[in-house]
């Protein structure tokens, strides 16, 4: 047996087979015993899960948050453009936030005005309903464009690169075997394999890093490191000659080719808007901490949660080492003829490395991982979807269903939603390489969702009609925008007539400039029409705004170690920043 094959061999086969088949006994098992312990599952059983244990919760967001998009855009882009990306991935401080500012607010309406469902749910109590429909509109379609199409999208050509199935079979058989799972395993089944998953997901990129690392190092780690560093500076030559690498986050020069896509400081202020909502107010991240048993302490769910989030931080530093880096190793590894190693697609680096450098079996388990991974990330989705419209649209509509008929109209919006993003990916493929896309997408969508969300909090004046303007205006102008890129190739081509001269400030305005002066504006519609419009009652504001109740269950809900564990998450993002400053 050919240990060291850079193929899959009969035995990597055998494992998958054998692995998949105990993933889903134990998936099932644990769904079961949930079951006979709650006597009969709800829908919002179904939806949300029970009070799962904190390191569970932060395995829950992690596992949500990393996707097809990381196995293959991530590392795709961190084989052409190096660590510029990592704003994107280094977020673990931002989920922070969520911890210790957000679920606070949860926990007080809990208590105030009944169980937070959804997202929409805070908002219709801060501003109108209308705000709430608006935000589960917006949300629905996001999952369209950036999620569904791009994990399908994406999911096929990772099964291409690694197991060699041909793209549809991979993009399909991925949406239908997470149809399955969601159908059959709701949020329980979500978080079982989110717990199973990770630490395989984990375990198998870091050997593909280090690995990869000895292989460029002629068998040293440290000196694989460095030749890849060196590498990487010789990249990004710009029209003067000069090489400004793909080693830096930070491009401040105008005469660098990355410039537009990492301009500045303007790229930091970028991504932690999109860090803020996709954190701290998207309803798939979101829902992995809203569940709790009945009867529990408010205490105890509130700590809980916010220990899931700030595990979660820990688990979100490692991404950048786990799928980008690889993707740079394996571009400084196809540069060098003598290492056998090719890479002909960018975005297929990952899957490609982890044939090259990890040993026959090994490849088996690592896979598991992966295609777990791939399967539990678009099922949050899944779940999510089917939660914003049976809990925001159908039930207020049709009130006194049955469970199962709420249950089987969640899963109908699920194929709704599938069968749209499947549509959509021949014009996703037409904007773009894949992680420009899905962050260029989400700079439209961010916008809106942070200004209300910020300012609904941050502020007692801002009034209930100020919301819903607001979140539907930035919509529509993010809308209209991403239209725009679609007739004007992103604003990289040249456009003739009045109109388009006119407009050019519109379409042509670098994306993360245009992200930033777009949250501005809507900030200040908010204000102006908050100085025509009635001012929200004061139940809205002491359930909402920092209040002496929100203080209070603050303070009883922590520790010091909580802080320190904190701390350290922040501390290990400024250690990055300054190491590829």
């Amino acid at each position: 047996m050919n240990w060291n094959s850079h193929e899959f061999i009969w035995l990597d086969w055998v494992i998958i087979a054998v692995g998949i088949l105990a993933v889903t006994w134990a998936v099932w098992r644990s769904i079961q015993k949930d079951k006979r312990l709650q006597q009969g599952a709800s829908s919002e059983d179904y939806l949300f899960g029970k009070g799962e244990p904190w390191y569970i919760i932060g395995a829950a967001i992690f596992a949500a948050n990393i996707g097809s998009e990381h196995l293959v855009g991530l590392a795709g882009t961190g084989a052409k453009a190096g660590v510029g990306m990592a704003h994107w991935e280094m977020q673990g401080w931002m989920i922070l936030i969520l911890g210790w500012l957000f679920v606070p607010f949860y926990q007080l309406m809990n208590n105030k005005m009944g169980k937070i469902i959804t997202m929409p749910d805070f908002l219709k109590y801060r501003y109108t309903p209308a705000t709430g429909s608006w935000l589960s509109i917006i949300t629905l379609i996001a999952y369209v464009l950036t999620k569904v199409s791009v994990t399908a999208f994406t999911g096929g050509i990772f099964m291409e690169s690694l197991l060699g199935l041909p793209f549809w079979y991979g993009a399909i058989g991925l949406i239908v075997l997470t149809g399955i799972f969601t159908v059959f395993g709701g949020m329980k089944g979500v978080m079982t394999l989110s717990a199973i998953q990770t630490p395989i997901l984990i375990a198998g990129s870091f050997l593909v890093l280090f690995l990869g690392l000895s292989a460029l190092g002629g068998g040293s780690i440290p000196e694989g490191w460095t030749a890849m560093i060196d590498y990487a500076k010789t990249l990004n030559v710009g029209e003067d000659g000069v090489a400004y690498g793909t080693n830096h986050m930070f491009h401040f020069s105008t005469g660098d080719p990355l410039y537009d896509d990492y301009p500045g400081f303007w790229v930091f202020i970028g991504a932690s808007i999109i860090g803020f909502w996709y954190w701290c107010t998207d309803q798939h991240i979101v829902q992995r901490v809203l569940g709790q048993r009945k009867g529990e302490d408010n205490d105890v769910v509130m700590k809980r949660a916010r220990r899931g989030t700030i595990a979660a931080g820990y688990f979100k530093l490692l991404p950048v080492f786990m799928f980008l880096i690889p993707g740079m190793i394996a571009a400084a590894l196809a540069a060098r003829p003598d290492s056998g190693f090719t890479l002909e697609d960018p975005d297929t680096a990952f899957g490609s490395m982890v044939k090259f450098v990890l040993p026959a079996g090994v490849k088996g388990i690592v896979t598991i991982g992966f295609i777990s991974a791939l399967v539990a990330s678009l099922a949050a989705f899944f779940n999510s979807c089917a939660t914003l419209f049976t809990e925001d649209f159908y039930k207020p509509m049709f009130k006194g269903k049955s469970e199962d008929t709420y249950v089987l109209v969640g899963r109908i919006a699920t194929v709704v939603v599938v069968v749209l993003g499947i549509v959509w990916i021949p014009v996703m493929m037409s904007l773009g390489s894949l992680y420009d896309y899905l962050q260029g997408i989400q700079s439209l969508l961010a916008p809106a969702m942070v200004a209300v969300f910020a300012l609904g909090i941050f502020s007692k004046r801002i009034t209930p009609k100020a919301g819903e303007v607001g979140m539907i205006v930035g919509f529509i102008i993010g809308m209209v925008r991403l239209l725009t890129n679609i007739f004007t190739n992103t604003g990289k081509d040249i456009m003739s007539g009045w109109y388009w001269e006119c407009t050019s400030w519109f379409w042509q305005t670098n994306w993360l400039i245009f992200e930033i002066w777009l949250l501005v504006f809507i900030m200040l519609l908010m204000v102006v029409v908050s100085f025509f419009t009635p001012k929200p009652t004061a139940q809205q504001i002491e359930a909402i705004t920092f209040t002496d109740d929100y203080k209070k269950v603050i303070g009883k809900s922590w520790n010091k170690w909580d802080v320190i564990a904190s701390l350290g998450v922040v501390a290990l993002c400024a250690a990055f920043y300054m190491y590829f400053w």
